[in-house]
């Protein structure tokens, strides 16, 4: 549905367009919403980049489709779906640890076992649901309607533990992240460490999942954070501004999904995307600029 057709419609005017969208309670729960995913998104898929578990992140996003599906099937909750199987999910991976000689291998081939069956089951519940399919569609491609007060706590309640529990271990979690043998040795407990992120990055999918979709939801944890780094090497200041674009594009996508009949989860990814290719390209820029300088200095010295 276009809700364009039962309003004003866009007038070019950010002021009186914001107006009209959260003259509409469900959109000011979904603002809400889409604001708290953002910034644990955008934080713990920072981390997730860093730790270069992009694979591990996927196929969490995988797997908080067969939660869903099978939380519709049985008449519960989604948000129960996403959360058990995401961090449960998570908590399988933790099983095979990064470390060691071929630790990064095994980890990866039970990720992608992982991934397969549970991707699979997912299918199984959606052929055995007899419902109404548009359902299951929201669950893969996203949906701003129907978010509720309730569910907006519920959300801000886990970002805030989940950025909490970051918080404590941010510092051991950065030296591991750069430097994982140099950290074991220093008497950072890495092991310790990977288990509770994963977990971390479980709770984020399932609760970006309940935005962009099951499909869509690995766009907004790892599109900002690569974008940030593209654009820094400073810790701290990558952070901030992966929280800055993931903002930036959830609220963007929310507009855009008002004022259209598409789902937001495309436009959530196409925006991260936009702004990645902006990144790499003006690293890509910067750095050959840079080059001609060195060059030309080298030649006039």
């Amino acid at each position: 549905m276009n809700w364009a057709d039962t309003g004003a419609g866009w007038s070019w005017n950010p002021v009186t367009d914001l107006q009209q969208i959260w003259a509409f309670p469900f959109m000011v729960n979904a603002f809400r919403a889409g604001t708290v995913v953002a910034v644990l998104a955008a934080v713990t898929g920072w981390f997730m980049v860093l730790r270069r578990q992009s694979f591990a992140g996927h196929t969490l996003a995988v797997v908080s489709f067969p939660g869903a599906a099978c939380a519709t099937l049985l008449g519960i909750g989604a948000g129960f779906g996403y959360f058990a199987f995401c961090v449960g999910g998570a908590l399988v991976i933790a099983a095979i640890p990064r470390a060691g000689q071929g630790g990064g291998g095994q980890e990866s081939a039970l990720t992608g076992t992982v991934q397969a069956f549970l991707l699979a089951c997912g299918f199984l519940f959606v052929a055995l649901y007899k419902g109404f399919l548009g359902g299951v569609n929201s669950l893969l491609f996203g949906s701003f309607l129907g978010i509720t007060t309730v569910q907006v706590t519920e959300l801000t309640v886990v970002a805030v533990l989940a950025l909490g529990a970051l918080a404590v271990i941010g510092r051991p979690l950065l030296f591991a992240s750069v430097d994982e043998d140099v950290a074991a040795g220093r008497g950072v407990p890495v092991r310790a460490l990977s288990v509770v992120f994963l977990v971390l990055l479980g709770a984020a999918t399932a609760e970006a999942s309940q935005i962009t979709g099951t499909l869509l939801v690995f766009a907004l944890l790892v599109m900002p954070a690569a974008a940030a780094q593209q654009l820094t090497a400073r810790p701290a200041l990558s952070l901030a501004l992966a929280v800055v674009i993931a903002l930036a594009v959830t609220w963007a996508g929310l507009i855009a999904a008002y004022y259209s009949p598409y789902p937001i989860g495309f436009y959530v990814t196409t925006f991260a995307f936009a702004g990645y290719v902006l990144a790499r390209a003006g690293r890509t820029l910067t750095t050959t600029v840079g080059r001609y300088r060195t060059v030309g200095a080298g030649a006039v010295a």
